[in-house]
């Protein structure tokens, strides 16, 4: 039988023709045969607060705690704002990591990408976003960055067309699911 992979890749950006969301999209287009991508977006996501948080949090945080939990693993695709993490991407995070230390995010393997259109194609913000999962106890894969930069000559049409780039995030996601199937394998 062959294992399947259910994967949710975040846009981190909150804009309509985000370079991140055109990336995650393509990328869940370009998924190889077993691997689903759902695309999630958090523009209806509310800034954390922890008075509104636990049983009455809100819908849209509900709901991002149940994608990453219905997931086999979390692709985070962010962008880079003023040398580092987006708010966007830290509150998604702010919200997942709740309660500490035993929410969603513990043990869920999870890779990073970051789009830019400068030349470092969000190197910092990858590394901002790799020290808040790993304080959510969250099992970051272990590879060579997916810093997507100088995106705009990348995409055409709404679509990543870059091959390279196409097949190095392909290879992150592949490394993701032997993450997947090592941890599966580990609670059998």
């Amino acid at each position: 039988m062959t294992e399947t992979y259910r994967l949710l890749a975040v846009s981190g950006s909150l804009r309509r023709d985000s370079y991140n969301t055109i990336v995650a999209r393509s990328l869940a287009e370009k998924a190889p045969s077993g691997v689903s991508i759902e695309v999630l977006t958090l523009n209806e996501l509310p800034v954390y607060n922890a008075d509104d948080d636990g049983e009455a949090a809100p819908a849209a945080a509900k709901a991002l705690r149940g994608k990453i939990a219905a997931a086999d693993g979390l692709i985070v695709v962010s962008p880079e704002y003023n040398y580092g993490i987006p708010g966007a991407v830290k509150n998604a995070l702010d919200w997942a990591s709740r309660p500490g230390f035993n929410s969603v995010l513990k043990d869920k393997p999870s890779l990073i990408m970051t789009v830019s259109q400068g030349a470092t194609g969000g190197a910092r913000a990858h590394a901002q976003i790799r020290e808040t999962l790993a304080a959510c106890l969250s099992r970051v894969v272990v590879r060579p960055q997916v810093t997507i930069a100088q995106v705009a000559g990348k995409v055409e049409n709404g679509k990543l067309v870059d091959q390279a780039v196409v097949d190095f995030a392909l290879a992150a996601i592949a490394d993701l699911c032997r993450e997947v199937r090592r941890m599966r394998a580990e609670v059998s």
